[in-house]
Order: C-alpha cells, then sequence, then structure tokens
C-alpha cells in the first residue's frame, strides 16, 4: 500500500504546479513571475486557506491561522479583484491570464490545468433540486467576461468563448460561445490552453 504525502506536502505541490504552469505561459522565471502575475498571489493565498480549513487540526493555531487567513484573503480580493474562496475545490495548474472581477462559488469544483481570463463569475443558480455550483472539468479554457452558472458539469478540454452564458452540461471537448451558450464545435480547448 502507497502512502498518501502528508497534506501540508500536497498543497506546497499544487502550488508548484501553479507556478510551473504560469512559468511555461509567460516565459519567465520562476521568481519573476511569482513577483508579477497576480493569479498566483491569489492561487497562493487560496492553497494556505484551504490547507486550515481542511486540514490543519492544532487547535490555538488553528484560529490564529484562521484570522490570519480571513485578512490575507480579502487583502487579495482588494488588490487583485480575483475571490478563490477556501471550500472551493480548484484542481493544481491553475492558470488566470488577467486579474480582475473573477469570482468563484465555494462549492465549485474546477479541474488540473484549467485557464480563467478577467472577469468571469462561476456561481450558484437554479432553484429546488436544481440548485447548485458548477463541476468543470479538466483543462478548460474560460474566455472573458464568461458566467457560468447553476448545479452544471463542464466536461474535460472545453472552451466556453468570450462573454458566453453557460446555464447547462456541456460535453467533453465541446465550444460554447453566445448567450445563452451553445455549442459551435467539438474543436475543444487545445489551442487555448
Amino acid at each position: 500500500m502507497v502512502s498518501k504525502p502528508p497534506q501540508f506536502i500536497s498543497m506546497i505541490k499544487r502550488y508548484k504546479t501553479d507556478i510551473n504552469r504560469y512559468t511555461i505561459v509567460e516565459k519567465k522565471s520562476s521568481f519573476l513571475t511569482i513577483l508579477s502575475k497576480e493569479g498566483l498571489w491569489a492561487l497562493a493565498e487560496y492553497r494556505f486557506n484551504h490547507w486550515i480549513h481542511y486540514h490543519f487540526h492544532v487547535p490555538i493555531l488553528r484560529q490564529f491561522l484562521i484570522i490570519l487567513g480571513v485578512i490575507c484573503h480579502k487583502l487579495i480580493m482588494l488588490i487583485t479583484g480575483i475571490e478563490l474562496p477556501k471550500q472551493a475545490e480548484i484542481g493544481s495548474g491553475l492558470y488566470i491570464a488577467h486579474m480582475g472581477c473573477i469570482v468563484l462559488h465555494p462549492n465549485v469544483e474546477l479541474g488540473d490545468n484549467c485557464t480563467i481570463s478577467q472577469d468571469v463569475t462561476i456561481g450558484l443558480g437554479g432553484r429546488g433540486d436544481k440548485l447548485g455550483s458548477p463541476k468543470i472539468g479538466d483543462r478548460v479554457y474560460i474566455a472573458p467576461g464568461a458566467k457560468i452558472f447553476g448545479k452544471i458539469t463542464i466536461g474535460n478540454d472545453v472552451a466556453i468563448g468570450a462573454n458566453a452564458v453557460v446555464t447547462k452540461d456541456l460535453p467533453d471537448k465541446a465550444v460554447a460561445a453566445g448567450v445563452p451558450a451553445k455549442i459551435i464545435s467539438y474543436k475543444g480547448s487545445k489551442d487555448f490552453i
């Protein structure tokens, strides 16, 4: 039986994957990328707060870290305009292309190696048993201004166009655009990721 790495190590590995994705896309050193990319600041705060929320259980220190985390979260939101709630499940290698007006609902699930552009909202929608937040697969590209709402599933390798409003499931490799979003091809996100 293979033992799982401690959650702190797992958090660090996920953040290293985020940094690696940025350095590949930006073609800069890790150091310059960390200093200059607001998306990495938001991801560092998210990864740390997510770890505290779900995996850190030393009582007195936990309370201190929670308070520190709340302050950091508010500062990052004010500076970058990016809100990544600690309860959200965000996979490794997220690339946030530009800062500004990016909001995720706490119940959102986002896969590995996704790209989110500016002015994107991924949130709660629906009524009754259809009330919920999106589950988004791996390698999904979300263009500027896109809105994704409701208890829907977005498959792997999907591309969502600029200003699209997605309220229905999208299968793997779909390319969706428009208001409301409609599938316009099955070329996927390969050229965007």
